[in-house]
């Protein structure tokens, strides 16, 4: 499957109903809005499409993304709305990553930092090369996190870590992103491409797509709202998964000790 021909900053490939998105914005993938833009509209694509059921975000060459494309910050100099708005658009577009129904895995091959992070942190799943160097430098430029950043940080570590990140702008390696809590898993770069294909094709090769769907949705609303409503929120996904198929498949794959053929009904 192609993406349509206006995508020119974001290349794709489908591998057993994975879709492989690439940053393409050489030479450091800055995030401009192009390429936001360009993002939004392939993962949407590969959201509606059935032949995928997790998607991966990566980027061309030796960086995952070097951040926003500062060259645009310029015309908002002087200009708190229009500086408003490059952060809105920004936080808009990764909020919907975190709210889309299939996974999205982010393989971070190498420099991940500002909005590259805030991307990153979007995504449901980050593996990172241990070489890799993820960070939130925007201090350094006398500006703060502004796609996410300063919200999603903390709530993936924890507050002092956080603000020792964003207040030093000193990035850590993927090493020590994995020990913090704020990746999944880090690995050798020659090892990356594989760790994230063999995770990705679990997921989409062996569970039941409304399952999946299910999960996300029920983390990622439990989260923004109270304990309690959060299990009410569990409670409503996991009866909807009794009309499914698959669960009747699942169940009697479990009771009969062997391996669940879901179909995705």
């Amino acid at each position: 499957m192609t993406l349509p021909s206006h995508i020119t900053n974001v290349s794709a490939s489908i591998e057993n109903r994975v879709a492989y998105l690439t940053l393409n914005n050489p030479p450091v993938n800055a995030l401009n809005r192009k390429t936001l833009d360009d993002l939004e509209d392939a993962l949407r694509h590969m959201e509606q499409s059935d032949d995928v059921k997790v998607m991966v975000i990566s980027g061309n060459g030796k960086c995952f993304a070097a951040g926003a494309d500062i060259k645009e910050f310029v015309g908002a100099f002087d200009d708190k709305e229009a500086g408003k708005q490059i952060s809105l658009h920004a936080q808009a577009i990764f909020n919907k990553i975190e709210k889309l129904n299939k996974p999205v895995i982010a393989a971070i091959n190498g420099a991940c930092l500002g909005g590259g992070l805030e991307l990153a942190m979007s995504c449901h799943i980050r593996i990172a090369a241990e070489e890799a160097k993820l960070g939130q430098p925007e201090v350094n430029l006398g500006l703060i996190p502004g796609f996410g950043g300063t919200q999603r940080l903390p709530r993936l570590i924890n507050k002092g870590r956080a603000l020792e990140m964003i207040l030093t702008g000193q990035p850590i390696s993927g090493q020590e992103a994995e020990r913090i809590g704020l990746i999944n898993k880090a690995v050798p770069l020659a090892e990356l491409k594989d760790t994230v294909k063999q995770m990705a094709e679990q997921i989409a090769l062996t569970k039941g797509k409304a399952s999946i769907a299910a999960t996300l949705a029920a983390v990622n609303q439990g989260m923004n709202s109270t304990f309690d409503g959060g299990l009410g929120i569990e409670a409503e996904e996991w009866a909807e998964l009794f009309a499914t198929a698959d669960v009747k498949e699942g169940v009697n794959a479990f009771l009969e000790k062997r391996t669940a053929q879901f179909t995705d009904r």
